[in-house]
């Protein structure tokens, strides 16, 4: 375990070195020849096990490590950057520092503004004058296309609504999502394949739309739905298991019912 009191700098400098040395000439073959697009994958592998270990009570030892697998993946990127002559760690580091800064002017301006709605007002004029200056126009411009689809429709929605493009309340979305439904069950019949499809996204995108009004974050809504399941399938195969069985043994009211009684058991 590192130690608490180790040196921030010392230590980021000993991470900058050795990232220099494992994309040296008589460095590691593997490093030596990735590039952006390849270690991409991994930057976003290393967010979600990050966001794991949190999600595990936070299991604090996780945490450290897979801080450190997301903070290489950084220094990865930047190397790559400098060799080829564009930027380096340090103009990161300064770019994000600048950028917090200028975001946060009741922190460290003159502005006197603490309660959240104000900053929050504030964070989102400076981000929008961000993106005009990046000549990026429209309520919708600068959310990165490479999002996962919930999270990506989820900001989507959220630009929308504050410029008043938005469902009044939580019931409106629920009316809107049984329409959906009906739109995707006249479709079934015609097993056109664009169609279904089609109306399935419309259905994902309303249940977003519905999470947003509630004020839940979707991914993490489904990812509580995986874990449920999961769970709850594992001890479907468990009861079986005890007969000797397993789930291809049965046919599916038999697996249905072991479904129930572990969701009873659950509820005690």
């Amino acid at each position: 375990m590192p130690h608490p009191d180790a040196d921030p700098g010392a230590a980021l400098a000993r991470l900058l070195e050795i990232m220099v040395r494992l994309r040296a000439l008589d460095g590691c073959p593997w490093d030596q020849v990735q590039d952006f697009a390849s270690i991409a994958p991994y930057t976003v592998e290393e967010a979600y096990e990050v966001a794991d270990a949190i999600a595990r009570g936070p299991d604090f030892p996780a945490l450290l490590d897979e801080l450190g697998d997301l903070l290489f993946q950084v220094v990865y990127h930047a190397r790559m950057a400098e060799e080829a002559g564009h930027f380096g760690f340090a103009q990161v580091a300064e770019a994000i520092s600048a950028k917090m800064i200028r975001r946060h002017p009741h922190v460290f301006g003159s502005s006197a503004a603490r309660d959240t709605a104000a900053q929050t007002v504030a964070w989102e004029i400076q981000k929008a004058s961000e993106r005009a200056a990046r000549a990026e126009t429209g309520a919708l411009a600068g959310i990165p296309p490479g999002l996962p689809a919930l999270t990506r429709a989820l900001k989507l929605t959220r630009r929308a609504a504050r410029v008043g493009f938005d469902w009044p309340d939580a019931p409106a979305v629920l009316d809107k999502l049984e329409e959906e439904a009906t739109e995707l069950r006249a479709e079934l019949p015609a097993m056109d394949r664009a169609r279904q499809q089609d109306e399935v996204g419309d259905l994902f995108f309303v249940l977003v739309n519905l999470a947003r009004k509630l004020d839940l974050d979707p991914e993490t809504c489904l990812a509580a739905a995986n874990a449920k399941f999961e769970r709850r399938f594992s001890g479907v195969e468990a009861r079986l298991a005890v007969r000797g069985l397993a789930p291809a043994d049965v046919a599916l009211p038999e697996m249905e019912a072991a479904w129930q009684a572990v969701k009873a058991a659950e509820r005690g």
